[in-house]
């Protein structure tokens, strides 16, 4: 193995570049992972930007990883066994951690943003964030087991019911994978709203109901629903508009589960949230049994995410992949890949 590793390094506020590094340090126990795909999120893009909150440069960024165990720690997976990582770091010593629930530690972490993540072609982490993928599974499916569990824990909060209307603000890639999940569980009917044609057009060809081009979501749920609202309302897009009218396209007694992450506190009508008793969950990350699930709905195919458009770059290519997952057009999600003749042409 060689003594260095290509890795995109963000350097400042919309400046990420090619660099030489030394192949990381691995801390007693711990694991090397050789990277095959990063996937890149909502929050690659605020880091690349210069808002995120945490993040400082230098920083290799990249938190939704698959690859092979290079060198295997003192415990979990063997070298040679694919994984995917979940990517959280928590104190163990907060309320929350110790009442197992460390993915809302107060002092929450990642890899990727308080630690160097997966957009190099190796990263040093501890085997406790190593999930093995079963024989089959293809590495760039592998990435989209991080999203994909947001979506199951956001599914699992929310309590849905089979037979539930369930409508989804965004089709951006959690809104996709949370209403293909929520159809999965048993939802009658999911209807989606998206302002992009290019995503309405996915969203549709997966088989969802779109809300058209000049109406709106309480207009089509009306039509559905006798004029009731969604039994189970999923909020991804983090939008003013969308929150302000949550609570009105949402049943009495439905639920209203708030995925997407607010830059800022936002307007919500809380009185109807009480007139109609209605629920409202906030969703932060998952844990780990929902990272387990996650696998286990890629390894049995039973979302059909072969069908969930996906373009991969080559490492040296990371400010092109930037530009790609900011415009949304062509894909949903943007893989960056260090290995030679998996990017896409």
């Amino acid at each position: 193995m060689s003594a260095t590793m290509r890795a995109a390094v963000w350097t400042g506020p919309d400046e990420v570049a090619l660099r030489d590094l030394p192949i990381p340090e691995v801390p007693t126990g711990w694991a090397l992972v050789k990277i095959a795909y990063n996937g890149i999120c909502g929050t690659d893009l605020s880091i690349l930007h210069g808002t995120h909150p945490r993040a400082q440069p230098p920083l290799v960024m990249g938190h939704e990883m698959s690859g092979w165990v290079a060198r295997a720690g003192a415990t979990g997976p063997a070298a040679g066994t694919l994984v995917t990582v979940e990517p959280l770091i928590s104190c163990g010593e907060c309320r929350a951690c110790r009442s197992g629930n460390s993915h809302v530690c107060r002092r929450l972490g990642l890899y990727g943003i308080d630690r160097a993540g997966g957009m190099a072609e190796y990263v040093a982490l501890p085997p406790a964030v190593l999930h093995p993928i079963p024989d089959g599974v293809d590495p760039r499916t592998a990435a989209l087991a991080e999203p994909l569990a947001v979506a199951v824990h956001a599914v699992a909060r929310s309590r849905m019911e089979r037979g539930d209307v369930v409508a989804v603000h965004g089709a951006g890639p959690i809104g996709i994978l949370t209403a293909l999940v929520a159809r999965h569980e048993g939802a009658s009917e999911v209807v989606i709203t998206e302002p992009s044609p290019w995503r309405r057009d996915v969203a549709a060809r997966l088989g969802f109901t779109v809300v058209p081009d000049g109406t709106s979501m309480a207009e089509t749920l009306g039509l559905r629903t006798d004029g009731e609202g969604a039994d189970t309302t999923f909020d991804t897009a983090g939008h003013p508009s969308v929150a302000a009218q949550l609570a009105a396209t949402t049943r009495v007694h439905g639920r209203i589960v708030i995925v997407g992450v607010y830059k800022a506190p936002t307007a919500l009508d809380l009185q109807a949230v009480c007139f109609k008793e209605q629920s409202l969950v906030g969703v932060r990350v998952y844990t780990s049994p929902d990272v387990t699930r996650a696998i286990g709905l890629i390894a049995e195919d039973a979302l059909g995410l072969s069908q969930f458009p996906t373009r991969a770059f080559d490492l040296a290519d990371t400010g092109a992949a930037f530009v790609a997952a900011t415009h949304g057009q062509d894909c949903l999600k943007v893989l960056v890949t260090p290995l030679e003749g998996k990017a896409d042409a």
